[in-house]
């Protein structure tokens, strides 16, 4: 299994700020499981105990979230209706048929790799006494230091080709779940282009059309912007709030300005 980073999400010093925020439940979990399995996988390339500690705790948190409910199901439905989203657009000639052929086959051997395991899936990795016994110290303010967990600390002590061996066994695991997240919530925000709008006086107010799906907002602001936007709201209607930060120790308040910014309704 290779173990490879995402670029999805990835942030560039110049690039304008985006900003996300998920408007179903089913949202949340994907993009919850997708922001900790790029933490993984940014902390495998690295050569520090420090990291390896993030990639237990980063691990620890996407197991209790694919023991929460039933998210290789939910996974698999959002993997089968994109592909048969897809699938209708073969047929027509104004299509690049090479890339959605390209973009079909990821999906439909994501689909495929989930296929592949059952719905226990994830009890290997409930049954390995070693991460039990971090997960259980995991939940007291330092517990999984030195003199609580010789063993882990011991392991942190091996060879990193030796502790990558390990934690490679635990990420084929979780790794079809994770790539199909990945691969979806890529599409899904591939699916919508940023239409410029205005805030008036730094307030938004959207009301989706009857019908109309929309699980994932994205907001675009200028590279040099001082402003971030508060989101909230469901599916139907939601509101947008762009505050002025100035610093840790004062409060942002809502700017009095008309914000000029994208948005891409996915």
């Amino acid at each position: 299994m290779a173990v490879t980073s995402s670029n999805t999400t990835t942030q560039v010093a110049d690039k304008a700020p985006e900003y996300e925020q998920p408007l179903n439940e089913r949202m949340r979990t994907f993009m919850r499981l997708e922001f900790l399995y790029q933490q993984l996988l940014y902390n495998y390339e690295v050569d520090a105990t420090w990291a390896t500690r993030g990639i237990i705790s980063s691990l620890l948190e996407i197991m209790a979230i694919l023991t929460r409910g039933d998210v290789r199901s939910e996974v698999h439905k959002e993997l089968d209706t994109q592909i048969e989203t897809l699938e209708t657009f073969q047929s027509q000639p104004e299509v690049d048929s090479g890339r959605l052929g390209t973009i079909l086959g990821n999906l439909i051997a994501s689909r495929d790799e989930i296929d592949a395991i059952d719905t226990a899936f994830i009890q290997p990795l409930k049954d390995c006494e070693f991460l039990s016994s971090i997960k259980h110290r995991s939940s007291i303010p330092g517990g999984t230091c030195e003199f609580d967990l010789p063993e882990f600390s011991h392991w942190l002590r091996q060879p990193f080709s030796r502790r990558q061996e390990d934690i490679l066994g635990w990420l084929e695991v979780i790794q079809p779940i994770c790539d199909g997240v990945t691969e979806m919530l890529w599409l899904i925000r591939e699916s919508a282009q940023p239409t410029e709008r205005t805030a008036i006086n730094g307030m938004y107010q959207h009301r989706t059309q009857k019908g109309a799906s929309c699980r994932l907002l994205r907001v675009t602001l200028p590279s040099d912007s001082t402003l971030y936007p508060e989101i909230s709201g469901s599916q139907h209607r939601f509101t947008i709030r762009f505050l002025e930060w100035s610093t840790i120790d004062t409060r942002a308040v809502q700017t009095g300005h008309d914000v000029k910014f994208g948005l891409s309704i996915c």
